[in-house]
């Protein structure tokens, strides 16, 4: 399998191909590779990497892609109920609509990818977030992480990239079994230094296979994977959208945010926290017409 080259899409004949991987680093027989999709990280030989043709790549793009489109119309959805609640309980029922405005929960992403950066971007977009994204190296992201909250002073942090876990390495409570979970844990850390109360600085840690424990004794209040599984690329952003959108006085509760994610309780975990979008009054429009 001489003709992979850094950039082309593959799986492992050993696994059957169940994930996607884009080809990262090639040194001699071993290959780095990131998962497509899930934020996954991995190194196999080249003998067992299978290229997938552009037809079988674009017929599981369409499946997950549906997934993506069907977990978007879901939030939306719940995010209409939340708005025609709030609208009724902080105009008093009256009948006259637009008269508040909504402020949303900034969130400050880092991520160890930059494709998976962009994607979550696009949907932090189509979702009404604001979102100040930075890619970073999962080990740069303890280093980085103060001056960026100082420069940004986000409601909301999230800390991803890639991560693996691996068995012959050590138990799920050893930090050497992980790819990335240290980085990840010491960056929690970093930022708790700055903002020590969960809900001053709502902070979402992890990738696949993440030590999850590790991430919420750190001071997360959202993290994977409690089950060591893989997570999507988007997950982080629904789970954030979903406190960024939440009124501060509610609060949102565990299974509200797992329920808006791609993966479930399986990969996603966390504790109770306080939304971070604030409403005012009059609308900003309303006082222009």
């Amino acid at each position: 399998m001489s003709d992979i080259k850094v950039g082309h899409i593959v799986g492992r004949a050993s696994y059957n191909c169940d994930i996607l991987f884009r080809v990262v680093n090639i040194d001699g027989d071993l290959v780095e590779l990131h998962g497509e999709d899930m934020r996954i990280v991995a190194d196999a030989p080249v003998s067992d990497l299978v290229a997938i043709t552009e037809k079988d790549r674009k017929k599981r793009a369409k499946k997950l892609r549906q997934k993506e489109e069907n977990c978007y119309q879901l939030f939306r959805q719940d995010r209409k109920l939340t708005r025609e609640r709030n609208e009724y309980e902080i105009t008093s029922g009256y009948t006259k609509r637009n008269t508040y405005f909504e402020l949303p929960g900034k969130v400050l992403h880092l991520d160890g990818d930059s494709l998976y950066l962009k994607k979550c971007t696009q949907v932090y977009d189509r979702l009404g977030v604001p979102v100040y994204g930075v890619h970073l190296e999962e080990k740069e992201m303890p280093l980085q992480v103060k001056s960026l909250i100082e420069m940004i002073r986000p409601d909301i942090l999230v800390i991803t990239g890639h991560d693996a876990y691996s068995k012959s390495k050590g138990d799920e409570h050893e930090m050497k079994a992980y790819r990335n979970s240290r980085h990840f844990v010491d960056t929690v850390k970093e930022a708790r230094k700055i903002v020590p109360y969960m809900d001053h600085l709502v902070i979402f840690a992890g990738a696949c296979q993440s030590n999850f424990q590790s991430l919420l004794k750190a001071g997360a209040n959202f993290a994977s994977s409690p089950d060591r599984i893989n997570i999507h690329a988007l997950d982080p952003v629904y789970v954030v959208s979903k406190v960024s959108l939440t009124p501060f006085m509610e609060r949102v509760g565990v299974w509200d945010v797992l329920k808006a994610s791609l993966t479930g309780k399986q990969g996603l975990g966390g504790v109770e926290t306080n939304g971070a979008l604030r409403r005012g009054m009059p609308n900003y429009q309303d006082e222009e017409e």
